[in-house]
C-alpha cells in the first residue's frame, strides 16, 4: 500500500496508525501548494479531491478521507486500535472519528487561511474551544478516549490538536488535552512516523 502524504497534515492520523500495526506502508509526500507528488506526478490525476490522505491499495484502487482510511488501515490486523465491525464500540470509534472531523478538524481550516478576518479567527478560536471542552472532560476519566487502549480516534486527534502550536493557540486551560498530546507524542510508532515525515529530526 502507498499512502499520499503532506507532513504533519491529516495524513498523519493513518501514517501513525500503519506503524502502530507494523504495517508496510509506501510513503508519497504531495506538495499542497503545486499539487505535484515528490516524482513529479500530477496529484490531481490521482486523486481529483486534491488533497491527502489518500491510500493506494494493494490492487490499485484508491481510498480518500483519513476516517474511512484509518479504518480499513486498523481491520487489516487484529489489534486494540479499533473494535469489531457491527459492535456498538466500534459506533463509538466511529462517532468520535465523526466529531474530531467536523468540529474540530474543519474549524481549523479557516484560522491557517492568511485572508481570513480577526473577526471570524476570534470566533473559530471560541468555537473550537467550545468543542474542545468535551473532550477534555474526557481525558480527565483515561489516558486516551476510550479508556487504557490507544485508538484510531486518538491518532486523529492527536494530529489536529498538534496544528494548534503552529497557530500560536494556547491550551494551557486545558491541561488533560496538554498531557494526552505529551503522552501520545511519546509513543515509539509516532516517534517513528513523524521523524519520516521530517517533522522532528533523528
Amino acid at each position: 500500500m502507498r499512502l499520499y502524504f503532506s507532513p504533519g497534515a491529516c495524513s498523519l492520523s493513518p501514517h501513525i496508525v500503519a506503524r502502530e500495526l507494523g504495517l508496510e506502508l509506501g510513503l508519497e509526500k504531495v506538495d499542497f501548494r503545486t499539487k505535484k507528488t515528490r516524482d513529479g506526478q500530477d496529484f490531481l490525476a490521482i486523486n481529483p479531491k486534491g488533497y491527502v490522505p489518500a491510500l493506494e491499495l494493494d490492487d490499485g484502487q484508491l481510498l480518500t478521507e483519513g476516517t474511512a482510511i484509518v479504518q480499513y488501515l486498523a481491520d487489516q490486523k487484529p489489534s486494540t486500535l479499533i473494535p469489531a465491525n457491527g459492535t456498538l464500540a466500534r459506533y463509538r470509534v466511529q462517532e468520535m472519528l465523526g466529531y474530531i472531523n467536523s468540529e474540530l478538524h474543519k474549524t481549523y481550516s479557516p484560522l491557517f487561511n492568511p485572508t481570513t478576518t480577526p473577526e471570524v479567527r476570534a470566533e473559530r478560536e471560541a468555537y473550537l474551544r467550545q468543542r474542545y471542552a468535551v473532550i477534555e472532560q474526557r481525558l480527565g476519566e483515561h489516558p486516551y478516549l476510550f479508556g487504557d487502549d490507544f485508538t484510531v480516534a486518538d491518532a486523529y486527534l492527536f494530529t489536529v490538536t498538534s496544528w494548534a502550536k503552529s497557530l500560536k493557540l494556547d491550551f494551557a486551560d486545558l491541561p488533560n488535552l496538554l498531557a494526552f498530546q505529551a503522552r501520545v507524542a511519546a509513543r515509539p510508532a509516532v516517534q517513528a512516523a513523524m521523524k519520516a515525515e521530517g517533522l522532528i529530526k533523528e
